[in-house]
Order: structure tokens, then C-alpha cells, then sequence
């Protein structure tokens, strides 16, 4: 069993040094992408996890979803962005609120629309031509 501790210990030590390698060599771009990306995998964890009565990994699973949404409101540039991050921070801020929502209500239809919004701006911010990154 004490084998089992340390390999996983050692995996979770490797996984760790992995991600903050991938953090400090990606653009602030590449960074907002990966944020989209967990946040959409997050969700679709805890749409398994209401469909199999796993409350527990339900919570986790939209509180790291709420983290990452706070990830991505603090990661706007109010002053450079205007009404583009202006109109982002509402998004973002009915999307954390219909999170809760979905919690309380484990509703899958909640967490298929907050899904469909995040999608959109990932495809939005994903179109982003490479000179304007």
C-alpha cells in the first residue's frame, strides 16, 4: 500500500512541475485557451457525475469550474478592452451565477447551457488571427 502512496505521490509531483512547465512557456493566449478548455472539461465531469448521484465530485467539479470562470473575469483588461470585456464580465458573471443554479438544481440542461456559451467564445477566441494575439 505504501508503494502504491509513493507512485502516486511521485505521479501527482510530475503532473505539478509538468503543468507550471506548460503555464510559463505558453502566451497569454494559449493560457486563456486552456482555461476555456478546463472549464468546458470541468463541466462535462460534473454532467457525468449528477447523471451517476456522485454529489461529492458534482461540487468539486463546478467549484473548479467556478475557479476557472474567476480565472478568466480577473484576466480581463478593463481599461484595453472596452465593451468587449465589459459585455465578457456579464457573461462570465451570469455563467458563474447559472453554476450555482445548476449545483443546487443538478441540472444537466444548466450545465448544457453554460457549455454552449463557453463553446462560443472558445471558437470566438480560438478565430483570433495570430498577429492580433
Amino acid at each position: 500500500m505504501a508503494a502504491v502512496m509513493n507512485n502516486r505521490r511521485y505521479a501527482n509531483q510530475y503532473a505539478s512541475v509538468h503543468t507550471e512547465s506548460i503555464v510559463e512557456e505558453s502566451t497569454p493566449h494559449a493560457l486563456i485557451q486552456m482555461l476555456m478548455g478546463g472549464f468546458l472539461m470541468q463541466v462535462n465531469a460534473a454532467k457525468g457525475a449528477i447523471a451517476q448521484n456522485n454529489w461529492e465530485a458534482k461540487s468539486t467539479h463546478i467549484s473548479r469550474a467556478i475557479s476557472i470562470i474567476g480565472g478568466l473575469i480577473d484576466g480581463l483588461d478593463m481599461e484595453r478592452g472596452g465593451s468587449i470585456a465589459e459585455n465578457l464580465t456579464r457573461l462570465y458573471e451570469y455563467i458563474n451565477a447559472k453554476l450555482f443554479q445548476a449545483s443546487a438544481e443538478n441540472s444537466l440542461e444548466i450545465l448544457d447551457e453554460v457549455s454552449d456559451l463557453m463553446r462560443s467564445v472558445k471558437e470566438a477566441w480560438d478565430a483570433i488571427p495570430e498577429e492580433h494575439r
